[in-house]
Order: structure tokens, then sequence, then C-alpha cells
């Protein structure tokens, strides 16, 4: 027969939380950049690269493999405060802003033991980093293809190579949500291609609507270079027009002048904060 309770503490004092399995909480964060690439041609437009920060395991499971920097959850530090010490744990990147992306909590997504993972994520300009990478880490280029609702993804870093594939399946119609399945992986860790790809999917929704691509902006740049940023993440060029309108209410211009280089002089303009 269930015993009934009498109040709140005299339920609290008798509970025994013995009689349920636990599970483990870890964070993961994706480091998002998009950077300017060294070039010597001077009458060009610098080549941007949109690239993620990895770090090399040194333990089992998955050793020597990629991952995404992460840990676990300390059973008496906040959600929230996680990421970041994590982060400066893992990176020794500190004091950026990250944004909580989404939950990853498939049954064997890990082989130790029932862990859930929140996933952080974070757009900056890598080198405005004022903070020296720890070894194990490393910036990789993104590259990827999409045909008939399959991913490729290569990450590179002029040392090594990887590539992954996902499958996208249309979860539902209305929201234009997607169920992300892994075809082919073999030198990331975890289900991080999948938090890869859902932190991608993510930032093509919000920089259209949000003012997020600004966290790794300059104080002054030109539409030329801005427009690069956007065509660099959604993955496609924008007809001048379009992206106008995008950008309509989100920059001013400015008095100043980017000159020299061998370019003709153009106007420089600033994010409008609201």
């Amino acid at each position: 027969m269930e015993k009934k309770y009498n109040s709140e503490e005299e339920f609290l004092k008798d509970y025994d939380s013995s009689r349920f399995e636990k599970l483990s909480m870890t964070a993961d964060i994706l480091i998002f950049s998009i950077s300017d690439e060294a070039t010597n041609n001077y009458r060009k437009l610098s080549k941007k690269h949109f690239s993620v920060l990895l770090v090399k395991r040194d333990d089992y499971p998955f050793k020597d493999k990629w991952c995404l920097p992460g840990g676990f959850v300390q059973i008496d530090e906040d959600l929230e405060d996680a990421p970041k010490r994590i982060l400066a744990k893992e990176t020794n990147i500190h004091n950026i802003y990250l944004e909580q992306l989404y939950t990853f909590g498939a049954v064997n997504r890990d082989p130790r033991m029932r862990i859930v993972s929140t996933s952080y994520m974070a757009l900056i300009d890598k080198n405005r980093l004022n903070d020296k990478l720890h070894k194990n880490a490393s910036w990789f280029n993104i590259s990827i293809t999409e045909d008939n609702n399959i991913v490729d993804i290569c990450l590179e870093n002029g040392i090594e190579e990887i590539k992954f594939k996902i499958k996208k399946t249309l979860k539902e119609l209305t929201t234009d949500r997607y169920k992300f399945e892994v075809l082919e992986n073999d030198k990331l860790a975890f289900d991080h291609p999948l938090v890869i790809l859902a932190g991608i999917e993510r930032l093509k929704n919000k920089i259209e609507y949000t003012d997020i691509v600004f966290n790794m902006m300059p104080e002054y740049f030109t539409l030329g270079e801005l427009q690069q940023v956007y065509e660099i993440i959604l993955g496609k060029k924008l007809l001048d027009p379009a992206f106008r309108r995008i950008i309509a209410d989100k920059v001013e211009k400015t008095d100043k002048m980017k000159t020299g280089g061998g370019h003709r002089p153009s106007v420089l303009f600033k994010y409008k904060k609201h």
C-alpha cells in the first residue's frame, strides 16, 4: 500500500532517490569563426574562411580523435556556468558570449554511460582573440556541399582532414525542422557531427533576423566585407538588392573611407545598435 504523506518535508525526508537510474550531464561548446585569409594580392578583397574550433582527445573513449570542447557539469555547478569553465580549461578561451543551441540525448551517444549534453554556440573572429590556444586545440576550415538532403562536410586545418556525411529528413513541414542522421564519420568523436551541423543550420536561420554576425565584425567595415560574411554562412551568393534588404536596418553609414592597398576608396559602415 502506498504511503501517504502530510507535508512536503515529510515526503522529502523519506524519499529514496536510489530507486532511479542515474544519468550524467555534459556541455559541448561550438565556436565558429569567420576570419580573413592572408593574401599578397592587395587588389583583391581578402578571402574569408568559416571555421570551427576542435580539440584532440588525449584519453579514452575516442583517444586521439577530434571533438568539440566539452566536459561534465559539476554536481554543484549552475548549467550556464559550466560551458565557460569548460571552454577555458579545454582551449584557454575566456570571456565570450555563448548561447544555448540544443540538447542532445540519444541513448547510445556516449559509450561510457547515459550522458545528455547541452550544447552552446558562439560566432567570433579568431584573429581578434587575445587568448593563446592550448596545443591540443585547432581551428578547422569548413567546406559544405549539400545534394538531395545529403550534407557532406569537410574540416581541414592544413595538416589533417576530417570528413563526414549527414542525411537530413524533414521532420515537421510547418516549422521546417529536420532530423539528422550520420551516414559516414571516422575521425570525429561522439555525436559531434550532428552538433556541428545543428550549429550551422542555426546560424543560417539566425543571420537574417538577428544581429549575431556583428559579434565578429570590426567596428568599421565595407558592405563588401559584410556581404562576404553573410554569403559564407548562408553558403550562397546574394544579389546586391537582397543583401541590402537584409542589412538595411542593421548598419549605418559613416564619414570614414577605406583607402590604400590598391582598392578604390570605399565607404565604411558600422553596426547600428538598437
